[in-house]
């Protein structure tokens, strides 16, 4: 078998926390020119905004600069920064509880993405840290839903990475997390749910099917009043959309959920009203590189158990 090839280390520095792009070019090719290559590759840009590029400059090999006329090189490596989209800021900081040689522990607010995608770049919680801490090679040990606010891990040192993956992977961190919801008297609890959970690409709801479980959620329920319960949700597996998908199927969908039971019209960017209320409040296991005990607490609380009125009137909060 062939050993993949180590890629070279970057010429171009992040911005805003944000990684240039890298493409390595193919080993054959009808390409005469890296333009020509760049214009089939990038057809959703544009040959008029690869050109602009190439006049500036701004797309660099390993040797420097890519001129408009560089011959097709196979396997070479370029660089570029992405035209990067519009974003409205999200206006709630991102509280870093935990920092050593190894991790970076945060509780994230609520409508901050944890790693760039799609329309979320530069307002994502990795590009936040990398930027503001100075540690570019800083990259997630799992990830958080945008419109769940709660602790999030990444990972320091990049050979480190797999080590605190894996322990998610094997289910060996154990995490809480509470949400505020409709509270049904008929609703038996404490109660295990497990089904199976389907998420198909490109479609914004899961889904349970008739199959064996690949999903598993303990929910508790610690109060009650004016026709609201405050759970605790203990997931044991880690499927998409897991918990809000097991509460809407109890009966009891999670207070500011726009996708369970009904998916809603998305709001406009700048709307931060009424956040989903469900935040993971618990992040417990053993340091897989030291071998410390950890426990990580959230800080935060939920609004519509905090301050039912003023989120029920639509307050911004996190």
């Amino acid at each position: 078998m062939r050993r993949k090839s180590r890629r070279p280390a970057s010429p171009l520095p992040q911005r805003n926390g944000v990684d240039p792009v890298h493409l390595r070019l193919p080993l054959e090719g009808p390409w005469e020119t890296v333009r020509a290559y760049l214009v089939e590759r990038l057809a959703a840009v544009g040959a008029q905004r690869v050109d602009t590029a190439l006049r500036g400059r701004e797309i660099v090999g390993e040797d420097g600069p890519v001129a408009p006329d560089e011959p097709f090189r196979p396997g070479g490596h370029l660089w570029f920064y992405r035209d990067l989209p519009d974003e409205v800021p999200v206006p709630f900081e991102l509280a870093v509880v935990h920092r050593d040689e190894h991790l970076v522990v945060v509780d994230k607010p609520h409508f901050l993405a944890t790693t760039p995608r799609g329309k979320h770049v530069v307002e994502t919680a990795l590009s936040r840290l990398r930027h503001g801490l100075d540690l570019p090679a800083l990259s997630p040990a799992h990830r958080l839903d945008r419109l769940t606010a709660g602790l999030a891990l990444f990972v320091v040192r990049p050979e480190e990475r797999g080590a605190y993956q894996t322990l998610f992977r094997d289910r060996l961190v154990r995490k809480e997390y509470e949400a505020v919801a409709p509270h049904d008297p008929a609703l038996g609890l404490p109660r295990t749910v497990r089904s199976h959970i389907v998420k198909e690409r490109g479609v914004i709801a899961a889904r349970e099917v008739d199959a064996p479980p690949n999903s598993e959620s303990r929910i508790d329920l610690l109060e009650r009043r004016d026709g609201l319960g405050r759970y605790r949700l203990r997931p044991l597996s880690g499927r998409t959309h897991q918990l809000r998908l097991h509460m809407s199927g109890l009966g009891v969908p999670i207070l500011g959920d726009p996708v369970y039971p009904v998916v809603l019209p998305e709001p406009a960017a700048d709307d931060f009203r009424r956040p989903l209320q469900l935040l993971a409040t618990v992040v417990e296991f053993t340091d897989p590189v030291t071998g410390r005990e950890h426990r990580f607490e959230s800080r935060r609380t939920l609004a519509a158990w905090t301050d039912p009125e003023g989120w029920a009137a639509g307050a911004e909060g996190s």
